[in-house]
């Protein structure tokens, strides 16, 4: 008799064990999303800065003043450094692909690309205002710069 009430004791302790060790887990679980959750939006917002900050370099770079050599290199640093946060950002994979694009020909074609600024200006403008249609303006830019050239 004495030893079915320390088994009883000790199924008891071990279930009340497991409902614990599953209550911690769910916790953790939900800290887990939560944190993914901020750490996306802080990449999704960083990615934004940086395309904030091409888009006013571009915007010097289509003064006629200006050392434009120095400028058009700060705009490109600062589209590498968007291409850098959108890959870092989930389900952004499009998207991703066409700013990866963009940065390739800005270091790949930079004479062809000097002459397109105005349009990539104005289509990261209107992805800054969270238009779609900016990647599509930024791809129609990409296809037609002739990649066979310099």
């Amino acid at each position: 008799m004495n030893q079915e009430k320390i088994m009883k004791r000790r199924m008891i302790t071990a279930i009340v064990l497991m409902l614990i060790a599953f209550i911690a887990l769910a916790v953790f679980i939900g800290l887990y999303i939560d944190e993914t959750r901020r750490v996306q939006e802080t990449y999704r917002s960083q990615y934004m800065t940086e395309l904030k900050h091409a888009s006013e370099e571009i915007g010097f770079f289509l003064e006629p003043e200006g050392d434009h050599q120095l400028i058009y290199r700060r705009a490109s640093s600062y589209v590498s450094g968007a291409n850098s946060f959108a890959f870092l950002i989930n389900d952004f994979e499009d998207r991703q692909k066409i700013i990866n694009e963009l940065n390739t020909c800005l270091i790949k074609y930079p004479e062809q690309m000097q002459e397109k600024m105005e349009g990539v200006k104005t289509a990261i403008d209107h992805i800054i205002e969270e238009l779609d249609k900016g990647y599509d303006e930024l791809e129609a830019v990409i296809e037609s710069i002739d990649l066979k050239g310099n």
